[in-house]
């Protein structure tokens, strides 16, 4: 059973149970350690390096440079740098923007420029710069699902951070799979949500917060994962985890933080998506708390969206982006911030080299069998839609083909960077691309199900994307299908969002049994398809996801998949790129 003491040099690891009375002040000698390596020291405070800050409001970040209580010592001035959602996405690769109503595609990412680019940020602070994870990082790519998470470690230890989360797919290998690589990280690790189920005295698999000191100023982070995470994924992945709301003791840790251990500055570090984040900075119980710097639905937030207690920060996925906070502390008080959402972008950075070379060597033992093609795509292969996607419709079209079912049925979420065709129209989906369309080679599972239990069932699912409850929202995204079309409405309330549902072009019929096909959840009961309960006759197909799109695609490479209209929202766009979020100024871009 792991400890909740870290030992990692970085911090004060602090929990309710565990304190250390004799505050060290551990980090600021280990950064000056670091320095010497790097030949830094002689970098100050108030001298930054040049190097440019891409994207961020320049006149804002001179502004905190200059600041001549900076130069004398009298404040401090304080970096966060937030990645997340990683998903084990190790080269540069194309990513998403919406730019002028349309889709645009550029090059993001690798964990060699992503090395490069934390690097330079913290060198321009080089003292007083924390580097912080939210999740989801070693799982949703080939070489992070054969080798069990183990294979991306050692290169995000590479990055040095200082402080890392678990995420709602950490679990995906089991609890003490997770266990192990979240305590292989060098950084410090932080979770007040996840509990061993066994105990009945609610005790932390990891500490629930952390302290840092950085010139002197204490730096308190809480961290929390989805707490829908055993309903949202495979039930079995969560087994042995007992999972609670935030609300359930953060209260106690911010007074913790606040009173008893004289915290300057409070973070949350979540991964419980835009929506439950925005609820829980509304909450009198997150008074206190400066930040809660989020994860999950892979959102660009590039300016804080301001709650009632708390300002809320995401800095998108893939190691596209990197969140950074600048702000300046006087007398233990905020007097200046400024956050940037800033792309790693390879023409900008420079590949690290010692990395790039440590990710060849981490894919050397599959390499072989991923680089080759499966087939290919004329269309460009993309997720971010919430509604419908092609990548999706690619899926779907491939398990109809296979089995000829009345639906089969995708499970939505937003895993995956785009591929898009070259110059000669072509986009070559490797099979190393196919583990990242499908992080888990799942078995095909059918049962028969009545209308009246489809309607029933979309009802719910739509409310775990658009609930009006903040609470009650899970991942972000409709699940994905092919043989049904629905038409619905956002707006509505729980029971009366779908307008229409027709199967193989026919209205549903509610007395009618209809064959539906999905993949099998571990741990679900055997009639349970997809979240759907009570279905009759289930059957598993002995046969992978991985299995039947491999099939599809030599026989129908290469495809063309574009969103159709299948599900339709009457007060949407099919380009929905965000869960609604009501009086807020934020578009994803």
């Amino acid at each position: 059973m792991p400890s909740n003491k870290c030992d990692n040099p970085k911090c004060t690891c602090q929990t309710a149970e565990n304190v250390d009375e004799n505050f060290k002040h551990r980090q600021t000698s280990d950064r000056r350690d670091f320095l010497k390596g790097m030949g830094l020291m002689g970098i100050g405070l108030a001298l930054p390096p040049a190097i440019t800050y891409w994207l961020q409001d320049k006149s804002s970040i001179q502004e905190i440079i200059k600041n001549p209580t900076i130069a004398s010592g009298k404040a401090q001035h304080i970096t966060i740098l937030h990645t997340s959602d990683i998903h084990g996405q190790l080269d540069i690769h194309d990513e998403f923007f919406w730019e002028n109503g349309h889709a645009v595609y550029k090059k993001r990412g690798g964990f060699a420029t992503l090395r490069t680019m934390i690097n330079e940020l913290r060198n321009q602070n080089p003292m007083n710069t924390l580097v912080v994870d939210g999740g989801d990082c070693f799982q949703g790519s080939a070489v992070a699902a054969l080798s069990q998470g183990q294979a991306i470690i050692p290169l995000v230890n590479k990055m040095n951070y200082d402080l890392v989360l678990p995420g709602n797919w950490e679990v995906v290998y089991g609890k003490k799979m997770m266990i192990h690589d979240m305590n292989s990280y060098a950084a410090a690790k932080v979770c007040a949500n996840m509990f061993h189920k066994s105990n009945s005295e609610h005790e932390s698999i990891f500490p629930p917060y952390q302290i840092f000191n950085v010139s002197g100023t204490r730096i308190g982070f809480i961290g929390y994962n989805d707490p829908l995470t055993p309903i949202r994924q495979s039930p079995a992945y969560s087994s042995g985890i007992q999972f609670t709301k935030p609300e359930y003791n953060i209260a106690k840790y911010i007074k913790i933080l606040r009173e008893e251990k004289k915290c300057a500055l409070v973070f949350v570090i979540s991964h419980m998506g835009l929506a439950q984040q925005l609820h829980l900075a509304d909450q009198p119980s997150t008074l206190g708390v400066d930040y809660i710097l989020g994860a999950d639905t892979h959102e660009r937030i590039r300016e804080p969206l301001q709650g009632k207690y708390s300002k809320v920060t995401e800095p998108g996925a893939f190691a596209s982006f990197i969140g950074k906070l600048d702000i300046v502390l006087e007398n233990g008080k905020v007097k200046e911030e400024n956050y940037a959402l800033l792309d790693v972008d390879p023409e900008k950075y420079a590949e690290d080299r010692e990395l790039k070379t440590m990710v060849a060597m981490a894919r050397e033992p599959y390499k072989e069998a991923l680089d080759v093609v499966i087939g290919k795509s004329k269309t460009p292969l993309v997720r971010y839609y919430i509604i419908e996607t092609p990548m999706d419709n690619l899926i779907t079209d491939a398990l109809m083909w296979r089995f000829k079912t009345d639906i089969v049925v995708s499970n939505g979420f937003r895993f995956c960077p785009p591929l898009v065709p070259g110059k000669d129209g072509f986009a070559e989906i490797t099979k190393e691309y196919l583990w990242s369309m499908l992080p888990v080679d799942s078995e095909v599972k059918m049962a028969e199900v009545t209308g009246a239990q489809i309607k029933t069932w979309l009802e719910r699912e739509l409310e775990n994307v658009f609930a009006k409850d903040a609470t009650k929202r899970f991942g972000g995204w409709l699940v994905r299908f092919k043989g049904m079309k629905i038409n619905f409405t956002i707006a509505a309330t729980m029971g009366s969002r779908v307008n229409e549902v027709l199967v193989n072009d026919q209205p549903l019929d509610p007395a009618k049994t209809y064959t539906m096909l999905a993949c099998e959840r571990e741990g679900d009961p055997d009639n349970v398809l997809c979240r759907m309960p009570d279905v009759h006759n289930p059957a598993p197909q002995h046969v992978l996801l991985h299995d039947v799109i491999e099939d599809y695609l030599s026989v129908f490479s290469p495809v063309a998949p574009q969103i159709e209209g299948r599900a339709i929202a009457t007060d949407a766009l099919p380009t929905l790129l965000t869960q609604s979020a009501p009086g807020l100024n934020y578009q994803f871009r």
